[in-house]
């Protein structure tokens, strides 16, 4: 019997020493994916250290000043930390009596900037240096000097500032059409003076426009921390390259609310060599009116697909007409790149310089073909939307043109229709269409007078589409009214 239990006993310590082993080994075995989680996070901070270490030395603290009135009388340039206005102003030095000179004094801001080459040439933001009538930049080593402003672009909002230094540290510039969303991202600048400050994040969207920052935008959004002060400062992707310059954030704080703006790099290095060789920015120019091709607009149409711009009016004697681009054609690709929205088609042909030749391939009637156009330097107009207004229509009442509206409103008899009267409870005039319009086609064909048109609006009727052609002011809009 003693030696039955004694058996047992052995047995029993035997299996329980098992188990404890097969306990251990599994708890050993359970750690390793997290000791390669954790080791992943370390190799990550490292990588954003290395990035750090690789780029903070090229970036620059940019002091600003400005001399200016305390009356308000002087052009204010943008603040980066948007402490000053007229009113403060007035409120702390009041305003001179009349008869008095104004009360003057010196304005500072700041902002960021990065070193693009050894002999000093650094890319900004056209906002941070302004009209400043002193630029001084800080370098990371401590030294400062004082800058010139090379050239300003505020279409863009880009520029370049030079200090007269040799052997800088620089920054690699790199490929900002490879950035995709979802990518690491870093921001390096001197959020409210703090300088040489890093913060990291991810491409939270690409080709952000509309925004009301500048006139040309395609800007990169991320939520990377970007604060005033940190404007013109680099965002560079994993590898340390500059793939965007800071440049504004959306906030109703003021500060960080985890929506920042940069300018793709590729559309800056294109503005920066015209800056330092020229000291301006020429764009190239085809002279076209645009607007969205809306699925109403494609469907009333007869077109299959939504793809494309749609060119709403072509400017007299400009290199569009002269390539043989009409009104109502689709543009389709650009330089074999598909066209996808208005913004990005006038980004692109202006970022290419006078007397460049593009491929503009286009859809009319039905059928694709190829047209080449040669650039122009633009003077003034610009590739841009029409004035924008809602696509309903109808409850309107018209008349042809009469020789006192021809010289009223610069119309042309037998050019079209006048819409005398809108009724304000019916659809035109919830969709702004207003007294005084010229309607100069239906359905794609021409109308010349009162009569073209009726005839016109029957036949849409009972085809159960209907597109108009509208001018207001010198240039025309499609609209694609249901009329169901």
């Amino acid at each position: 019997m003693k030696v039955t239990l004694n058996r047992v006993l052995c047995v029993m310590a035997t299996a329980m020493s098992l188990i404890s082993h097969a306990g251990g080994a599994a708890e050993a075995a359970m750690s390793k994916p997290e000791e390669t989680a954790v080791s992943a996070l370390r190799q990550t901070g490292k990588a954003f250290s290395a990035v750090a270490k690789s780029a903070t030395p090229a970036v620059v603290f940019i002091r600003v000043e400005q001399v200016i009135d305390a009356d308000g009388g002087g052009e204010l340039f943008n603040d980066p930390f948007g402490f000053y206005g007229n009113d403060m102003l007035r409120r702390f030095f009041g305003v001179p009596q009349q008869g008095q000179p104004p009360r003057r004094f010196r304005r500072e801001g700041a902002g960021s900037g990065f070193i693009v080459s050894k002999d000093g040439f650094i890319l900004t933001n056209s906002h941070v240096v302004g009209d400043a009538s002193r630029i001084i930049v800080k370098l990371h080593d401590g030294r400062e000097f004082e800058a010139k402003k090379v050239g300003s672009d505020e279409k863009s909002e880009v520029a370049v500032i030079k200090i007269d230094a040799d052997d800088l540290p620089t920054v690699s510039l790199g490929d900002s059409a490879d950035l995709e969303v979802g990518e690491w991202v870093i921001a390096v600048g001197n959020p409210f003076g703090l300088a040489e400050t890093v913060t990291a994040g991810i491409v939270s969207a690409l080709g952000r426009s509309n925004i009301g920052i500048a006139d040309y935008e395609n800007f990169i959004q991320t939520d990377a921390a970007i604060n005033p002060g940190n404007s013109g400062g680099p965002l560079l992707n994993i590898n340390g390259e500059v793939i965007g310059i800071n440049t504004a954030i959306y906030s109703q704080s003021g500060g960080y609310m985890g929506v920042g703006f940069a300018i793709p790099i590729n559309m800056a290095a294109s503005i920066k060599e015209q800056l330092i060789d020229h000291g301006k920015v020429t764009r190239g120019y085809l002279g076209v009116y645009l607007q969205e091709l809306t699925t109403e607009l494609a469907s009333s149409m007869n077109l299959k697909d939504v793809r494309g711009i749609l060119v709403s009016d072509v400017i007299e004697g400009a290199a569009a007409e002269h390539a043989g681009v009409k009104q109502g054609d689709i543009i389709l690709k650009l330089d074999g790149r598909d066209v996808l929205d208005v913004n990005a088609f006038r980004n692109a042909v202006s970022s290419r310089p006078p007397n460049t030749t593009v491929e503009l391939r286009i859809l009319r009637d039905g059928k694709e073909l190829t047209i080449k156009a040669v650039t122009r330097a633009q003077d003034g107009d610009d590739e841009a939307s029409t004035p924008n207004i809602s696509t309903e229509l109808l409850g309107i009442s018209i008349s042809d043109v009469t020789s006192d509206m021809a010289e009223r409103f610069g119309f042309n008899p037998n050019e079209g229709v006048v819409v005398e009267d809108v009724d304000p409870a019916g659809r035109g005039a919830r969709a702004g269409l207003r007294q005084g319009a010229l309607i100069t086609g239906v359905n794609l064909e021409r109308t010349r007078n009162e009569e073209d048109f009726r005839k016109a609006l029957a036949d849409a009727k009972a085809s159960g589409r209907l597109v108009l052609r509208v001018r207001i002011g010198r240039y025309h809009q499609y609209l694609a009214i249901p009329l169901n």
